[in-house]
């Protein structure tokens, strides 16, 4: 074979063309709307699993934190505990960007309790100095009114989840007078009244937050199982 036909054939099948095809497959892989594709995410999560977590691959973690499969999820955590995850990793802003994100974009009951422990996890670590917090990441009332809205009345404040959430809420709350700055201050406020009105039995969430975004979803409705699963 000539090197001009040698050429023509790689310009056909370059490697950026190769890649596009792959990262194509990836992303319809972990969409996980196919049998095939839920098992092909597992096996992913699994691989990431067993690879460890470190600072080179945990953003592979969180990517797929966006997974709607508890059986995806479950394969990722396995035994360990989901708060304490994305623990080894030093809090930082893209970690907190992308945790308010996720929370900005599931709505309340829609998305599989254990990945919003794990997201949990990741705002208590990085705000458990309030003020060294805030430094990496300026959370604004958007944040926290996404942060609120998966607080659940009926579970209680015994709910791993509700406690992480209470627990946030009341660090990132205790900024409050600290500051000349109107935005942190009116976030730190609304954060004391979403805590308020949690625990005042005569109160409406809705009276706090924005009705629209406590729009309740299930996120077991939206779930595709795979065809078996494989033991670890």
């Amino acid at each position: 074979m000539d090197k001009q036909t040698e050429k023509m054939i790689e310009r056909t099948w370059s490697k950026e063309t190769i890649m596009q095809v792959e990262l194509g497959i990836m992303q319809n892989m972990l969409a996980s709307r196919t049998e095939e594709a839920v098992e092909g995410a597992i096996s992913f999560a699994r691989f990431l699993s067993l690879s460890g977590l470190n600072n080179d691959n945990y953003p592979l973690f969180l990517k797929l934190l966006e997974v709607e499969n508890h059986w995806v999820i479950d394969t990722m955590v396995g035994l360990k505990d989901p708060f304490l995850l994305i623990s080894p990793i030093q809090p930082n802003s893209y970690l907190a960007f992308t945790a308010f994100k996720l929370l900005t974009n599931w709505h309340p009951g829609g998305i599989y309790p254990v990945t919003l422990s794990v997201v949990l996890g990741v705002l208590q670590a990085a705000y458990a100095s309030p003020k060294d917090g805030y430094k990496v990441y300026a959370v604004s009332i958007n944040d926290v009114n996404n942060l609120g809205k998966h607080l659940n009345k009926e579970t209680g404040q015994d709910d791993p989840n509700n406690r992480c959430i209470l627990d946030i809420l009341d660090r990132i709350g205790s900024l409050a007078g600290t500051s000349t700055d109107p935005d942190k201050e009116q976030m730190a406020r609304q954060s004391n009244s979403i805590r308020t009105f949690y625990f005042d039995k005569r109160k409406k969430m809705e009276d706090i937050i924005p009705q629209v975004l406590l729009v309740k979803s299930d996120y077991v409705a939206k779930e595709t199982a795979p065809r078996q699963l494989f033991v670890a």
